[in-house]
């Protein structure tokens, strides 16, 4: 029988052989060098005591090789830190510039009445002109156009102008700092390099151009007047600019005018009498201000009346109420209404209001028809503010 058959108890599981499996197993001399143990040769076995196999030390790497990873480590360091630094010195956004801020400078102008000072209720004063358009509290303050400039973004100028807004609301139509019960509210808006000045102010104020108080707020005697109507009429505008690449500077410029009466007479119904204050308020920021809702204020002027050119009003206002007239007139006529920059006068004489219109006489109809309500005015600042008689 010719040709080969297959074993008698079939073929092997590995027709190649039982050790091919190892035959990807090279044992060449390198592995055999590589090895951490190593067999005794037969003569080493036959001593006493002596172990089949012996540890091999660890292999000692090429010479060099230590060194130049430490040199490519370095090398790596250097690298990242020299970017870290290009990077500082290439950053587009302006860094925080340190300074400390400058004491206020505030100038404070009493207008003088020319007569005795007109009396009546506050919502007849309220409609002479030009008061008749103006806006009722935090309202009459309101802000420009907002456009981003070379280095402040559009939401910081915007954080500038509400924290100028935040202080006139509290340093001018707080009811408690208007009557000198609270100061806090104003003093946690201004730098902390302005807070002592500030504090000095309110404690011993003086009319030396920086420590006069109602430079920083609108402040009155409780003891001798009071608010006859909370609602105060404001009309005014805010502007901004840059000052230099850190700063930022806005400038306000208000009128308030506030409805008072005697605080220790009897209340009368036509018993007010209107004073207005002026404010020309310049601001400055620096981002570290923006960050933490604060300002610096840097100059005050202040124009107030009706008052007497003696008054000495750096630690609180002192009006001319319904009837009183001044001890004498400023040198020419001021009117705290109109635009353009306020003079700098030691003192001013206030000029008058318009009268406000009467109302007219409701004209007689037949027996048995409804009385017909009184017309609105036709100038249309009038139209804001007024309201139908019931």
């Amino acid at each position: 029988m010719t040709g080969r058959s297959e074993p008698p108890n079939g073929p092997p599981e590995n027709p190649e052989g039982g050790e091919d499996e190892y035959r990807s197993l090279v044992f060449d001399e390198s592995f055999i060098r590589s090895a951490r143990m190593q067999e005794f040769s037969a003569q080493e076995r036959m001593g006493e005591h002596a172990r089949a196999v012996r540890t091999l030390p660890e292999p000692v790497p090429p010479a060099g090789h230590g060194s130049k990873a430490a040199i490519v480590l370095v090398v790596l360091i250097a690298l990242a830190f020299a970017t870290a630094v290009y990077i500082g010195f290439r950053n587009p956004y302006p860094q925080p510039v340190t300074r400390r801020a400058e004491p206020l400078r505030t100038t404070v102008v009493p207008l003088a009445p020319r007569g005795a000072v007109p009396a009546g209720s506050p919502e007849r004063l309220y409609r002479a002109a030009p008061l008749s358009g103006f806006r009722t509290g935090a309202e009459g303050i309101n802000f420009p156009s907002v456009r981003r400039t070379q280095n402040f973004s559009d939401s910081q100028i915007t954080t500038a102008l509400a924290t100028v807004k935040d202080y006139l609301v509290e340093s001018s139509l707080n009811p408690d700092v208007l009557t000198g019960q609270v100061r806090r509210p104003v003093e946690q808006l201004l730098d902390p390099d302005q807070r002592g000045q500030f504090e000095r102010s309110m404690s011993t104020p003086a009319d030396d151009g920086l420590h006069a108080a109602t430079g920083w707020l609108v402040r009155f005697d409780p003891a001798q007047v009071e608010l006859a109507d909370p609602n105060v009429r404001v009309q005014g505008t805010l502007a901004y600019a840059e000052d230099g690449a850190g700063t930022l500077e806005v400038v306000s410029d208000h009128t308030f005018t506030y409805a008072l009466r005697p605080a220790t007479s009897p209340r009368k119904e036509d018993g007010a009498s209107l004073f207005t204050v002026r404010r020309e308020l310049h601001f400055r920021f620096d981002r570290e201000d923006l960050r933490l809702h604060r300002l610096e204020l840097r100059t005050a002027h202040v124009q107030a009346g009706p008052q007497s050119c003696s008054s000495g009003a750096a630690g609180t206002l002192r009006p001319l109420l319904a009837g009183e007239r001044a001890d004498h007139r400023g040198p020419a006529a001021t009117d705290p209404y109109a635009g353009g920059r306020p003079a700098a006068a030691l003192c001013g004489t206030l000029a008058p209001l318009e009268a406000a219109p009467t109302a007219p006489a409701a004209a007689p109809t037949p027996s048995g028809a409804p009385p017909q309500a009184p017309q609105a005015p036709q100038d249309p600042q009038s139209l804001r503010e007024y309201r139908p008689r019931p």
